[in-house]
């Protein structure tokens, strides 16, 4: 994926004893799953959204997750919560779009229509109750600053059920996750949390993020490392997925 939470899992592979060991291609997570569908990829940083209907196995042991406020998975209301009737949502990550329906439908008994648009809050807020903003554009956002109310749906879930939330995963075919490449992820990633502050530099660098935001992202919101609350946070939220795709109505177009 190419947002900024996804550099520390890769930093070895680009920057470290790894480089050069896969031939990488960036994009949007919507995209990687693409990829995967379609035998253009091998392996994928996958949304976990993605995991059952593509019939994808995962690596167990690194990922993007939180334990609390992630700051970049933002829904933003001019409408109280239970009232919501239509949601923009920048539906490049499907994950966020179902933790969206999750947790409007079972927090607040709404059911919204969801419509696709690219991230731009002025655009989609113009046109619906709501807007979904995700990655970077949300990490972008003073929520303080807003005209409207908010919520960090990373910190919802975690209330909500207690548990981590486990936004993408690398996945993919049968054959591809050998126990060598389990191994060379996670070397990446190591080697990632090891040289933080490159990746706070690059960030400011090549982002243009101030550089208090983005250590404070990649060291305290984001979680990489899965453990076994991890996983039971993403077997929770892949339980809530299938029941909601089979639900015909209402579906993000």
């Amino acid at each position: 994926m190419s947002y900024l939470n996804t550099w520390p899992l890769v930093w070895g592979f680009l920057h470290g004893p790894g480089r050069g060991r896969f031939d990488f291609r960036f994009d949007s997570p919507a995209q990687c799953a693409r990829a995967l569908a379609e035998g253009e990829a091998d392996i994928g940083l996958a949304p976990c959204a993605e995991i059952d209907r593509l019939g994808l196995s995962f690596l167990p042991d690194v990922g993007i997750a939180c334990t609390g406020p992630v700051r970049s998975i933002l829904l933003i209301s001019k409408r109280p919560f239970d009232a919501i009737r239509t949601l923009a949502a920048d539906s490049s990550s499907r994950t966020s779009v179902a933790l969206a329906r999750i947790l409007l439908s079972e927090r607040y008994e709404c059911f919204p229509d969801v419509v696709s648009r690219r991230p731009d809050l002025e655009e989609m807020m113009a046109e619906s109750d709501a807007a979904l903003i995700i990655g970077d554009p949300a990490l972008r956002i003073r929520r303080e600053d807003l005209a409207w109310q908010s919520l960090d749906l990373g910190e919802e879930w975690v209330r909500w059920t207690g548990l981590p939330m486990v936004f993408a995963v690398w996945c993919g075919k049968d054959g591809a996750l050998t126990d060598e490449a389990r191994e060379a992820f996670v070397d990446s990633y190591r080697w990632g949390a090891a040289h933080t502050e490159q990746i706070v530099a690059h960030a400011r660098s090549e982002r243009g993020f101030p550089e208090d935001i983005a250590r404070d992202y990649v060291t305290h919101r984001i979680s990489y490392e899965l453990t076994d609350r991890h996983r039971e946070g993403l077997n929770l939220f892949r339980t809530k997925v299938r029941a909601l795709d089979l639900c015909p109505s209402r579906r993000a177009v």
